[in-house]
């Protein structure tokens, strides 16, 4: 008897998790139609252009001295560029080409619907977990997301899924676990940069709230470095250095300069203007661009720490709410801040009621403030809020427990 119910129960949960997938492939095609991208005309154009013709991920360098030459490619991370790629081997015409990039977003962001409920399962009941799906998909950023050439949804997709095999390793403890949490985690690395740190604050997590073996630890860090090796020996070969990327010093000066708001500043005064004139025209060009701009910035803020102090706490203030000064008209569109702002506010309530709920929410907690204080060390895009509103979903259900089970209580 009890097995029938459960059989029945997970049959009815399957289907409502089906009726979701639909639904939400339903809103997300006229979005693509209406809203996508129709031309490749960016950064990762270019890089795609030259893997295509040149075998090899560079920029353009332009110079009316100098020939065209290609400038390998230091300044993005390379795993949505090579995730583009693929695309190319189907031999499709340049618009057949963009839509069956959007559409496998949107089949990304179906899977990650799933992730997310799977996730939401862990703390809360089924229908909890279904309306914080729910709102997951239909969120309208991640919506107009979907149909960008942008490695936002592939990075979603991919934050969560390194999240369910940490809970999956917690449960299990077994290699097959350690194996995807960490593969993912080196996949991560390769779509940005910065999610070192995050794996470093996750690691030390797991060691001190959960108790895992430093010989755990030890292999997650070796198959992480073994699945990123194949692009660290790239960057080794072609420009002499151990790397992924090297943009953090223009993307610091970008967020830390006098002309910088909370969404950056690009003004270049005409000192910084012969210093980048001055860099040699070689495969270093990157390195050392970079380089100029980690100066610069440093000596900012080091010169002038108060501004700078103050300048971080608006971005911070601003991606935890809204940016009340942004230079984009569409930001103050209703159907784009009311979310954003409510789902802000929802979140930080169920963070203050979470108390001392799990350590496994705590985790999620301290990731969701880490995201937040490296963004804010650059500078804000109303896009970047994608990489923290699942969290903050499920932060604001916490808020919707604790609601249901007052006014349940209540009526009994």
């Amino acid at each position: 008897m009890y097995l029938n119910n459960y059989q029945y129960l997970k049959n009815k949960e399957t289907v409502k998790l089906i009726l979701l997938i639909l639904f939400s492939l339903l809103i997300r095609i006229p979005v693509i139609l209406i809203f996508g991208d129709s031309n490749l005309e960016n950064e990762w154009g270019v890089l795609v252009n030259n893997l295509i013709i040149n075998q090899t991920l560079a920029f353009d360098y332009l110079d009316p001295t100098l020939d065209k030459f290609l400038l390998p490619n230091v300044w993005m991370p390379p795993l949505y560029a090579y995730y583009l790629y693929f695309f190319s081997f189907f031999n499709l015409e340049q618009q057949q080409y963009i839509q069956l990039i959007l559409f496998s977003q949107i089949f990304l962001s179906l899977l990650s619907v799933v992730i997310f409920y799977k996730i939401n399962k862990l703390f809360f009941s089924q229908q909890i977990s279904f309306f914080g799906s729910l709102l997951f998909s239909l969120f309208p950023l991640y919506l107009y997301a979907c149909g960008q050439i942008s490695s936002v949804t592939l990075q979603v997709f991919l934050t969560l899924l390194f999240l369910y095999f940490i809970f999956q390793f917690l449960k299990k403890r077994n290699f097959l676990s350690i194996f995807l949490l960490s593969f993912i985690g080196g996949l991560l690395i390769l779509l940005r940069g910065e999610f070192v740190l995050i794996l470093l604050i996750s690691f030390l997590y797991l060691f001190f709230y959960f108790k895992i073996t430093i010989k755990n630890i030890s292999l997650m860090i070796l198959i992480i470095l073994i699945t990123i090796s194949p692009y660290l020996i790239r960057n080794m070969v072609v420009i002499d250095t151990i790397t992924i990327t090297k943009s953090l010093g223009y993307n610091l000066w970008k967020g830390n300069n006098p002309s910088s708001l909370v969404e950056g500043g690009v003004i270049i005064d005409e000192n910084l203007k012969k210093e980048i004139n001055n860099i040699p025209k070689d495969k270093f060009y990157g390195i050392n661009f970079n380089k100029v701009f980690l100066d610069r910035a440093t000596e900012n803020i080091i010169n002038d720490p108060i501004r700078y102090l103050t300048l971080f706490t608006k971005k911070f203030m601003s991606f935890l709410f809204i940016d009340i000064h942004s230079s984009r008209q569409d930001y103050y569109k209703p159907l784009h801040y009311l979310p954003v702002l409510l789902l802000a506010i929802t979140s930080l309530i169920g963070i203050v009621l979470s108390g001392k709920k799990s350590n496994k929410l705590n985790y999620l907690i301290l990731i969701y403030f880490v995201n937040i204080i490296i963004f804010s060390c650059f500078f804000i895009l109303p896009r970047y809020k994608l990489f923290i509103f699942p969290f903050q979903i499920i932060f604001t259900n916490v808020l919707i427990e604790y609601i249901s089970k007052r006014y349940f209580r209540r009526n009994e």
